[in-house]
């Protein structure tokens, strides 16, 4: 997004999979040979970084596909931004399957949700090693990228564009305020280290732990209230900077993409990352998140919903409680903080305890009706509402059987609903 669009005017999507055996659902760490193949296919653009023959990007039409840190991730993302959400999955689909028809050859496929279930990160984990390896090397060195917090976690991030301090302020307040129930919509990531870990979304606490080494890299996870692009330079990226030094003296890290916030500003193309959102079953599941998203933003930027003076007020301390509530329960996490649900418009009912799942379907009903819902995005409402996020479903189809039959089972059904496009619906184990 190098052009200064205004907000909402596009839309950059970007989805990560995980490679895995096909026979084995093992971690498959062949990415740099699925970009060579990808590289040959008619129509496609390869791009080299640092003269290396094996390409980091490869551009197939409106979708590219990229390396990533782990050598079995690869990214999909758009090519160029989109000026609607509404096609999108339609086109992430069709990338997919032609990923899963060059990967077959190699004995593997593509496997969804933010984290593997069983992977050993010390014992499985192999960095990208071509072009841009500096970089990874980099991180290697300063975090050891073999727990799960590098090695082990999959997501969709949306990009969202400003023009100037006003909008880059209206946005960067709107997201830090939806940044800490978005699990309740997205949580994929329940299973770690091959048995149930007690959380809904595993990816988002192990995010929130790994560069803790350096705190300023990451924060709390939740961006400070800083709404100028003088005032992030300063209270955020410079910081980064500042911890990433002494253990970084060539610079190589001197860039915004170091900062691992939930959210990130991305000056060098007016745009806001955001990074919080496990990723789902199918591409038609991520897109009606991004457009539950995008469609709340966008009523908060515009003064249609909340109180922006109330928003840009909130403090990490009130945002991070139910942030880590949601990464525990999902859509069941309660959200009691007076302040923030009347800062979001939520009228309180009772004894105030609402839950997340709650919040998301009073914001829902004001900003994206039933006539502007797509068929993909009533079919994926009416699956979350019966049956919660995708973590949830896949805790109710292992019914409490974390052993690696049952394991491998959901998750070679997970594999199959991303190359059909299907939302996983959970087929629980019979009762004796």
């Amino acid at each position: 997004m190098a052009a200064p669009f205004n907000l909402f005017e596009v839309f950059g999507i970007e989805l990560e999979y995980m490679i895995v055996s096909a026979s084995t659902l093992d971690v498959l760490p062949i990415t740099d040979h699925l970009l060579s193949k990808a590289a040959t296919e008619p129509g496609a653009t390869a791009h080299r970084e640092d003269g290396s023959p094996v390409a980091t990007e490869v551009e197939l039409g409106p979708i590219s596909w990229s390396n990533e840190l782990a050598l079995h991730v690869v990214e999909m993302k758009m090519t160029q931004p989109a000026s609607a959400l509404d096609g999108l999955d339609a086109k992430f689909q069709s990338s997919v399957q032609q990923a899963n028809a060059l990967l077959a050859p190699l004995g593997g496929r593509l496997m969804p949700s933010a984290m593997h279930p069983w992977m050993d990160p010390f014992g499985e984990m192999k960095l990208w090693p071509h072009g841009y390896s500096d970089v990874y090397a980099a991180f290697n060195r300063i975090f050891d990228c073999r727990g799960h917090g590098w090695a082990n976690l999959q997501s969709m991030h949306i990009n969202l564009p400003f023009s100037g301090d006003a909008q880059f302020g209206r946005l960067h307040a709107a997201i830090r305020a939806l940044l800490p129930i978005m699990p309740a919509l997205s949580a994929s990531s329940p299973i770690m280290d091959g048995r149930t870990s007690g959380l809904m979304d595993s990816r988002l606490e192990v995010y929130r732990n790994n560069a803790r080494k350096i705190p300023a890299a990451a924060g709390r996870v939740i961006p400070e209230p800083v709404y100028t692009e003088a005032d992030y330079r300063r209270e955020i990226l410079e910081k980064v900077y500042l911890g990433f030094a002494p253990h970084d003296p060539a610079g190589v890290l001197r860039h915004e993409w170091a900062n691992s916030r939930g959210c990130i500003a991305r000056f060098t193309r007016n745009a806001i990352e955001i990074r919080v959102l496990d990723v789902q079953e199918c591409p038609a599941a991520d897109l009606a998140i991004a457009q539950i998203i995008t469609s709340v933003l966008g009523a908060i930027c515009s003064g249609r919903l909340g109180h922006l003076d109330m928003l840009r007020a909130l403090t990490v301390d009130s945002l991070e409680k139910p942030l880590l509530a949601t990464i525990r329960e999902g859509e069941r996490a309660v959200i009691s903080d007076a302040e923030y649900l009347d800062a979001l418009d939520i009228a309180q009912q009772g004894d105030a305890n609402v839950t997340a799942a709650e919040v998301w379907n009073r914001l829902i009903a004001l900003c994206v009706p039933s006539s502007r819902q797509s068929p993909a995005l009533r079919a994926w409402l009416e699956t979350w509402r019966t049956q919660g996020t995708l973590a949830r479903r896949i805790l109710t189809e292992i019914g409490g059987d974390d052993s690696r039959a049952r394991l491998a089972r959901t998750f070679g059904r997970l594999a199959s609903c991303l190359d059909r496009g299907q939302l996983f619906i959970p087929q629980p184990p019979a009762q004796p």
